[in-house]
């Protein structure tokens, strides 16, 4: 996630804005390798076969909810979102984790798309699901 500095300026996590940026602007990617592992950027290495050839592969424009959890009582920095639902999705080669708007239809198997929103907390750019 993002951090601000004190002048209330982000200060810009390249990895991670870098990935948010493409899920923006509708492209995003996860890094798969040669053995068919996904992963999320920023990665150098497959966290599970050890492959440094990574490629860039579209994430599909839907994914399935495969786990979630409301939650109640937040840390701090979710202290005005709260209650949320954060879930763990299957967009095809690689499982993502945000957070879920649309609650009310919230089930394991609901399509989603991805898209990037703001906390309500501190104003920080996060991954959100869309119920679909």
């Amino acid at each position: 996630m993002s951090d601000r500095t004190g002048e209330g300026e982000r200060v810009r996590d390249d990895g991670f804005d870098d990935f948010l940026d493409a899920v923006e602007s509708g492209e995003g990617y996860y890094l798969e390798c040669p053995e068919g592992h996904g992963s999320l950027p920023p990665r150098r290495v497959c966290p599970h076969c050890g492959a440094t050839d990574l490629e860039e592969t579209p994430l599909p424009e839907t994914g399935e909810i495969e786990t979630y959890t409301e939650v109640h009582v937040p840390a701090p920095s979710f202290a005005d979102d709260a209650p949320y639902v954060t879930a763990v999705t299957d967009f095809g080669g690689a499982r993502l984790t945000g957070i879920v708007r649309d609650t009310d239809a919230v089930t394991v198997g609901t399509e989603v798309a991805l898209d990037v929103a703001e906390t309500e907390t501190a104003d920080e750019r996060v991954l959100v699901f869309r119920v679909r």
